[in-house]
């Protein structure tokens, strides 16, 4: 699988920004593999040695941490205040009640990779993510000689999972199109199963019809 330029480095310095401490190699490779994919062990322990001590510090045998020299604060939790990293700053907040506190057409863009079915992070389905072992989540046929990374199987959701998805948009979508400057862009990524309940969330959307069923012919 191949990865852009920094995805490993960024997953890696999300998971030490989400634990606020250090961290171990096996801590470090579940945090990174939920979020990215399909990734070693042994690529996430070169990564580590390879930027040590630059990024990370080496505290114990396959322990690691930020390195506070780095100048990215590993401590980042709902009360603290926003942190940089390179030139970009972190929130670590609920998405909407951030959005709530944030004024009307002041934001010009944005770009955002919510949850599809919001069920899949559950951590009833992640601790079956990690454990192989069903759920949600299913590991596709590899493909051209390349193991691919489990996707969430979202043909398993019921109605009730389905009314909460729509219930998401509709109050994500409320905000974003409040703060966002007139012109402004906005995407969204969906998925094929599901981006028609996402497309009706929108404000001012007109309802799809409902799916057709088809009907079963009486019997003679």
């Amino acid at each position: 699988m191949s990865l852009a330029p920094g995805v490993v480095r960024d997953s890696i310095i999300e998971c030490f920004l989400r634990l606020g401490r250090e961290a171990s190699i096996e801590e470090i490779t579940n945090a990174v593999y939920l979020k990215i994919g399909e990734i070693s062990k042994s690529s996430v322990r070169s990564y580590l040695s390879l930027n040590t001590p630059g990024l990370f510090e080496r505290v114990d045998r396959g322990v690691y941490r930020l390195n506070g020299d780095a100048g990215i604060t590993p401590s980042l939790d709902l009360t603290s205040s926003p942190k940089a990293v390179g030139k970009s700053t972190i929130f670590f907040d609920d998405a909407i009640e951030w959005l709530k506190r944030q004024k009307d057409n002041s934001i010009h863009a944005v770009v955002t990779d919510p949850p599809y079915g919001l069920v899949e992070y559950t951590k009833q389905q992640t601790e079956k993510l990690r454990a192989g072992k069903g759920g949600i989540w299913r590991k596709p046929p590899s493909f051209d000689g390349h193991k691919r990374a489990p996707l969430p199987r979202f043909t398993v959701l019921r109605e009730e999972d389905l009314r909460n998805i729509s219930l998401f948009f509709k109050e994500l979508s409320s905000q974003v199109e409040r703060v966002v400057v007139p012109g402004g862009n906005i995407v969204i990524a969906s998925n094929p199963l599901l981006s028609h309940i996402v497309a009706d969330a929108r404000p001012g959307a007109v309802p799809s019809p409902p799916p057709l069923r088809r009907r079963t012919p009486p019997c003679p």
